[in-house]
């Protein structure tokens, strides 16, 4: 593989990152009023993130990696890719337990829910009352 570059998505290549959703995250769908950065190489996309922006704050969200490039360190060289983005406003996001340490190993901290902006707690519960196991967390650089 040829070395990644990480970039915020033009607005004209919307349209591929959500065939890039589709073909390896169906739940995850990309939104114009978001955020997208990308890693890619010289011939296609291999990982994303969303950023949703509120007033004062912003959720990480939607990221992904290329099924054949998990393991390999890309999550961590996408978030410190996305470095400026991160710092802007505080960031949250909500990790799968199963990820924690993945998000820890990038800098976001687990908090507990009366840390959370309220639109962001509710959001919370709702997910996990549809059986979703998240870990609330926030970049700390």
């Amino acid at each position: 593989m040829s070395k990644l570059r990480f970039h915020p998505l033009e607005p004209l290549r919307f349209p591929l990152i959500n065939r890039f959703y589709k073909s390896y995250y169906p739940a995850g769908k990309a939104k114009k009023d978001e955020v997208i950065w990308v890693g890619e190489d010289n011939s296609s996309i291999i990982c994303c993130v969303r950023f949703k922006q509120f007033d004062n704050y912003q959720l990480l969200t939607g990221m992904l990696v290329h099924p054949e490039q998990r393991g390999m360190g890309l999550t961590k060289q996408l978030l410190t890719g996305c470095y400026q983005q991160l710092i802007e406003t505080p960031c949250y996001c909500f990790a799968f337990a199963h990820l924690e340490t993945l998000y820890q190993g990038a800098n976001f901290i687990a908090l507990p829910e009366s840390e959370l902006p309220e639109p962001l707690l509710s959001r919370l519960r709702r997910y996990r009352q549809s059986g979703k196991k998240l870990v609330a967390m926030r970049y700390q650089p």
